[in-house]
């Protein structure tokens, strides 16, 4: 912003100098020129009142002395040189002044004034003055380096004085960039100072009141995560806890459908850490997501959704096409991820459904398709609030499970509409041998 505003400040300046300048060189040009003839002029007319009259008949005829560089002679009407100098014959401002009118030319490299001298109402002679163009045009070319000098001096004070204007008017925007900066960090209680500008001084206020409402917005969600996390984990733990004591129980009938409780209730309680993990819940320090072997957790996927494609008269294939065993994913967020995408395909789609997953060396692709046709376009389907009923999109679900891939590092994104597939990818890392590590790969 500094160099825009000087910029801005030089070019106006230069524009009013051109503007100036050269009217201002021409008046310098022509006032000097003038001011020289008039010169000439008046030394012509002091020379033609002491002419006598009688220098014709051998009387000898007066002049003044002529000035520093200047010619003065008198003519007589036979345009001959009669006393002090010039050219030896009379040229064409001579012949004009014998008419009666004073003339003015220039010829020959000189400035040339004529002025006729009359005695009875005749012209008897003609007084000549001259001189050097040349000394007319060093003074003006003096005038024009003046002139020339005032302008570098005008353009060299405003480009100082645009120069300091452009610190005054850049130093609180750039204070307020460092600001927004800070928060852009994470730090919330940074806060634009005022200065001595009033429409910055506003912008300011408005980022200010805009950081304080941002920093009570997300107050609340801390607040409320804080409270969902108190009020989700507490009756879960005490679901499983009971759960378990009903195992306890040697009840053969109970045993399947409280193991089957037990495994949703570890899913729910899974679900709400990783839900809680992308909100960044308070609480105790995040501990890693541990990794699996996509072979297993597919194997997982395969276990808890085929029951339920199955009653819906639907089939569930689940297979690893060229991803080695040793490849491992984060388990409960890649997890979680299936699940939206297998509960939306059961929910919007038809047909058979099938989860792939190919290799691309530094990451893992897990294909989501089944046999349905989507007509919603991929924005609209991943936006929160959003139904797809009937067009294989839904709206918390696949927003939700988007964030959750962002989150591992990866993305969820729509393969194709026509059958409807979802694709993930996740960045994964090789099984090192016992003793070994290093970083995940990607």
């Amino acid at each position: 912003m500094r160099q825009r505003v000087v910029r801005v400040a030089v070019t106006a300046v230069l524009v009013a100098l051109v503007l100036l300048a050269i009217p201002l060189a021409l008046a310098i040009r022509s006032s000097l020129y003038a001011d020289q003839r008039d010169t000439l002029e008046r030394a012509a007319l002091a020379a033609a009142v002491r002419v006598n009259p009688d220098y014709r008949t051998g009387d000898p005829a007066e002049l003044p002395s002529p000035g520093a560089g200047e010619r003065l002679g008198l003519y007589d009407p036979e345009l001959a040189l009669r006393a002090g100098g010039g050219p030896r014959g009379g040229d064409a401002a001579v012949r004009r002044a014998l008419r009666g009118v004073i003339a003015r030319d220039r010829t020959g490299g000189e400035l040339v004034v004529a002025v006729p001298v009359s005695h009875a109402e005749e012209v008897i002679g003609v007084v000549r003055v001259s001189s050097a163009v040349s000394a007319v045009r060093d003074r003006v070319l003096l005038g024009w380096a003046a002139l020339l000098g005032a302008a570098v001096l005008a353009l060299t004070v405003a480009v100082l004085v645009a120069r300091r204007q452009a610190r005054v008017l850049a130093a609180p925007l750039e204070d307020l960039s460092r600001h927004s900066r800070a928060v852009t960090e994470g730090d919330l209680t940074a806060r634009a100072a005022p200065s001595t500008i009033a429409e910055i001084d506003q912008v300011a206020r408005t980022h200010n009141d805009m950081l304080h409402s941002l920093s009570e917005l997300l107050r609340h969600e801390r607040d409320f995560t804080a409270n969902a996390s108190h009020q989700l984990r507490t009756p879960l733990t005490g679901l499983q806890l009971t759960l378990e004591a009903g195992l306890a129980q040697d009840d053969d009938r109970l045993r399947p459908v409280l193991e089957e409780a037990l495994a949703a209730t570890r899913r729910l309680h899974h679900t709400v850490e990783e839900v809680l993990r992308l909100a960044g819940s308070p609480g105790p320090p995040h501990r890693t997501v541990p990794d699996r072997p996509v072979a297993r957790l597919l194997e997982e996927t395969e276990e808890r959704w085929h029951g339920l494609f199955a009653q819906d008269g639907r089939r569930l294939d689940c297979a690893v096409q060229d991803a080695p065993a040793g490849v491992r994913v984060p388990g409960g967020p890649v997890a979680e991820i299936l699940g939206v995408l297998l509960d939306n395909a059961r929910t919007h789609g038809h047909g058979s459904v099938r989860v792939a997953v190919r290799d691309l060396d530094d990451a893992l692709a897990f294909d989501v398709a089944d046999e349905g046709t989507l007509r919603t376009g991929p924005a609209r389907l991943f936006a929160r609030g959003h139904t797809g009923a009937g067009t294989g999109g839904t709206g918390i679900g696949l927003a939700l499970a988007r964030d959750l891939a962002v989150s591992l590092g990866g993305r969820l994104f729509l393969a194709g509409g026509d059958p409807t597939t979802f694709t993930l990818l996740v960045p994964v890392r090789q099984e090192e041998p016992a003793g070994q590590s290093g970083p995940p790969l990607g």
